[in-house]
C-alpha cells in the first residue's frame, strides 16, 4: 500500500490532522514542539460517494472502499539536514513514503507555541523546501562518487546519470524543489538512485481557524500560500480546520456533516485531503460488484486491463480473457445492467485496454 506522509514545522497542526483523516486519537497533538516523535501510521478509507450508487443498481448493502495509509511524521526545524532538531529521523521516515502533505499554519493564536516564534506561512514552507533540497543535494554528491569510477570508464548507463546530476545539483543548490525539474520521464528514471525527497509529489495544507473556514478563500495567509505553492512548487493546496477536523471525526457522519452546514462548509476538508491524496499518489478506481458487494479497487494511473484484473487475483490476470466495462456514470443513469446493455453503453475490452477512473469491470477469465 501507499502511504503518504504528513510534514511540516513543529506545532503546525499535523498530528491533529492526521487524527482526523484516521478517525482516531492514535497520534498525541500536544502545544509543545516534537510531541510527536516515531511516525504514527494509519490505513485510511477513501470517501467514495459513487460506490452507494453502484450499489443501488446491483441491489446490494455491502461497500468496500478503497484505502490509503497515512503516516505522521515528526516535525523538523532549520538545519534537520545537519541533523538539528529531529532531522535525521525526519529525512530518514521522508524516504519511506511515496507522497508529502505538507502542513502550513495559516492562523494567529498567541496560546498555540510556534516554532519559529510567530507564524509566517511562506517562511516556514523555505525552511522544509531548503532543508529537503539541501538533503537532496548531498543525496547527488554522494551519488555522483558512487559512480565516479565508472564514469571515468565511460561506461554509457553512469554517463546518463551523471548528465543527469548535472542537472539536478545547480537547481537544488538554488533551493529548488527537485519536482519543479523539467526532466523526461527517462531521465527521472535515472534519478531513482538518489531517492530525492523534494521529488515526492506534494500537496499542501493550509491550516486555518473554524471562524476562518467558510471564507478561507480569501484569508490573505491562504491566497499567499496557494499562489506560492502553485508558482514555486508546482502543487495545489487544500484548506482545512485540523481542529474542527479531529473534533467532527468524533461525530457519527450525519452530525459531522449538520454541523459543517451551520459554519457554511460544504464537505470535510479531511474527506477532500483522503481523496486528493489518493489522485496525488498516482492512484485511480475501478468497481466490481456481485450478487453479495460492491468494491472499489486501486490501480495506478495507465493501468491495463489485465493488470487491474490481477489487484483480485493473480489468476484473474494470468487467465485474462475479456473485460466487460460500463462508465459508473452510464451504468447509473441507465439505472439497470439490463438497460445499459441494450444501450450499448457495455463495451468489450482486451488486455491492453487502459483502465479509467470510474470504470465498472467484470473480468472473463480462464486458467
Amino acid at each position: 500500500m501507499l502511504k503518504a506522509g504528513i510534514i511540516g514545522l513543529p506545532n503546525v497542526g499535523k498530528s491533529t490532522l492526521f487524527n482526523a483523516v484516521t478517525r482516531s486519537h492514535k497520534a498525541p497533538a500536544e502545544n509543545y514542539p516534537f510531541c510527536t516523535i516515531e511516525p504514527n501510521l494509519g490505513v485510511v478509507t477513501v470517501p467514495e460517494p459513487r460506490l452507494e450508487r453502484i450499489a443501488r443498481i446491483a441491489g446490494v448493502s455491502q461497500l468496500i472502499p478503497a484505502t490509503v495509509e497515512f503516516v505522521d511524521i515528526a516535525g523538523l526545524v532549520q538545519g534537520a539536514s545537519r541533523g538539528e532538531g529531529l532531522g535525521n529521523k525526519f529525512l530518514s521516515h521522508i524516504r519511506e513514503v511515496d507522497a508529502l502533505i505538507h502542513v502550513v499554519r495559516c492562523f494567529e493564536d498567541p496560546d498555540i507555541a510556534h516554532v519559529t516564534g510567530a507564524p509566517d506561512p511562506l517562511r516556514d514552507i523555505g525552511i522544509v523546501a531548503t532543508e529537503l533540497a539541501l538533503a537532496d543535494l548531498e543525496a547527488v554528491r554522494r551519488r555522483r562518487e558512487k559512480i565516479s569510477k565508472e564514469v571515468k570508464q565511460g561506461e554509457k548507463h553512469a554517463v546518463a546519470e551523471n548528465h543527469i546530476l548535472d542537472k539536478l545539483e545547480p537547481h537544488l543548490n538554488a533551493g529548488q524543489p527537485a519536482i519543479t525539474l523539467p526532466l523526461a520521464k527517462e531521465e527521472w528514471a535515472l534519478a531513482r538512485n538518489c531517492f530525492l525527497l523534494s521529488a515526492r509529489p506534494t500537496l499542501y495544507v493550509a491550516n486555518v481557524k473554524e471562524a476562518e473556514l467558510a471564507t478561507a478563500d480569501t484569508q490573505p495567509h491562504v491566497v499567499a500560500v496557494r499562489n506560492y505553492t502553485r508558482t514555486h512548487h508546482a502543487c495545489d493546496t487544500v484548506v482545512v480546520c485540523a481542529q474542527l477536523e479531529s473534533e467532527v471525526a468524533d461525530l457519527t457522519p450525519d452530525e459531522g456533516a449538520a454541523y459543517l452546514r451551520e459554519l457554511g462548509v460544504a464537505e470535510a476538508g479531511a474527506d477532500t485531503l483522503i481523496r486528493r491524496t489518493h489522485q496525488l499518489l498516482g492512484l485511480r478506481t475501478f468497481f466490481t460488484f456481485n450478487d453479495k458487494e460492491v468494491r472499489a479497487w486501486t490501480i495506478h494511473a495507465g493501468d491495463t486491463a489485465s493488470r487491474a484484473a490481477g489487484t483480485i487475483h493473480t489468476d484473474f490476470e494470468r487467465g485474462f480473457i475479456k473485460a466487460e466495462t460500463v462508465n459508473w456514470q452510464d451504468l447509473v443513469n441507465c439505472g439497470s445492467v439490463a438497460r445499459a446493455r441494450e444501450t450499448g453503453h457495455y463495451r468489450i475490452e482486451g488486455r491492453d485496454y487502459e483502465v479509467r477512473d470510474g470504470d465498472v469491470l467484470l473480468f472473463r477469465f480462464n486458467v
